[in-house]
């Protein structure tokens, strides 16, 4: 036994036991949140918000799946927004009977940084987790450099005199991996989108260099 000093309680309430170290995110997510953005808030400054899919791992998130949720939030005041639950509990359960083994761990927003509503919205979240919500910023505009995830948890965090707990966000490790079979689907992809023959991107460019030789 060791007398604990305030550092320790403090250490102690912002720590939840149980809580994801690390949060895995697998290559469709990525691919489902682009279209999700691209397809509602493209060239506005709307974000996008939605469900993550996956399973717990010991201390890990496995995050394989996703599926966007209608959301609304009035962009000059902050405490005005809209998240339709019933939609999120309808999807959740079709899913489930796809996949039994995928559980709702958590919610993505395309951010590009966390918004004054996210911690309601994942007080929402938690009556469908069983365990703490990850919530992931999955930054998908164009040009980011790096990886486009981020990860945070919320915890309890103790105010300086100890009289008051406060609910935060705590960022937590966040990587892309995926499975043998993802990473052939991710790879044809890229070759299509590379391939001149199948975008008109590409072949534009291609015809410019050929241009200037």
């Amino acid at each position: 036994w060791r007398y604990r000093t305030k550092t320790d309680f403090l250490n102690m309430a912002t720590k939840k036991v149980g809580s994801p170290i690390q949060v895995r995110v697998h290559p469709l997510v990525l691919l489902s949140v682009a279209d999700h953005y691209n397809r509602v808030a493209k060239d506005t400054r709307k974000r996008v918000v939605g469900v993550l899919l996956g399973s717990h791992d010991r201390n890990n998130v496995d995050v394989t799946n996703s599926f966007a949720v209608p959301f609304e939030e009035d962009l000059n005041n902050p405490k005005v927004w809209f998240l339709d639950h019933n939609f999120l509990e309808s999807m959740f359960w079709m899913f489930k009977k796809v996949n039994n083994r995928e559980e709702l761990v958590g919610f993505y927003s395309s951010g590009p940084k966390i918004k004054e509503n996210d911690l309601k919205i994942c007080n929402l979240f938690k009556r469908f987790c069983t365990t703490e919500p990850v919530f992931v910023i999955i930054d998908v505009r164009p040009g980011v450099v790096g990886i486009p995830t981020t990860a945070y948890q919320a915890v309890d965090e103790v105010e300086a005199e100890g009289k008051e707990i406060t609910r935060v966000f705590q960022h937590i490790p966040c990587s892309i991996e995926a499975e043998e079979a993802e990473e052939v689907g991710v790879e044809h992809l890229l070759r299509d989108i590379n391939d001149p023959s199948t975008s008109s991107l590409a072949l534009q460019i291609q015809q410019k260099v050929n241009g200037l030789a």
